[in-house]
């Protein structure tokens, strides 16, 4: 069983920044992906951005040049948020593919005000 704990949200002014954690328990396989997403009520869950496990990222459009995406180990992800703006107001979810498997968080809360 994989557990995954995001942290880090809260309220920002727009422009600002915040980091965003997640951390991972349970077998997580070096080979598992890592990746962040967000949702808004009434909408589908939106990717953000991934880290795979020879390192490789990618990026949404919507982020691409804000934020960072960084993984220390298998079981830790970060996401360094810059330039945010009030579109960026969503639930954020860490996810985990290994194999077949996604897993997710329980999500951390951005609020972004003008």
């Amino acid at each position: 069983q994989v557990r995954l704990v995001e942290s880090g949200g809260g309220s920002v002014q727009a422009g600002g920044s915040l980091k965003l954690s997640c951390a991972a328990s349970g077998y997580i396989e070096g080979s598992c992906g890592l990746a962040w997403y967000r949702q808004v009520p009434r909408k589908e869950r939106e990717f953000i951005a991934s880290s795979s496990w020879d390192g490789a990222t990618r990026y949404s459009n919507s982020v691409k040049g804000r934020f960072a995406i960084s993984r220390y180990n298998a079981y830790t992800l970060y996401l360094q948020m810059n330039s945010l703006k009030t579109e960026d107001t969503a639930a954020y979810y860490c996810a985990a593919d290994c194999g077949p498997k996604r897993y997710w968080g329980q999500g951390t809360q951005v609020t972004v005000s003008s």
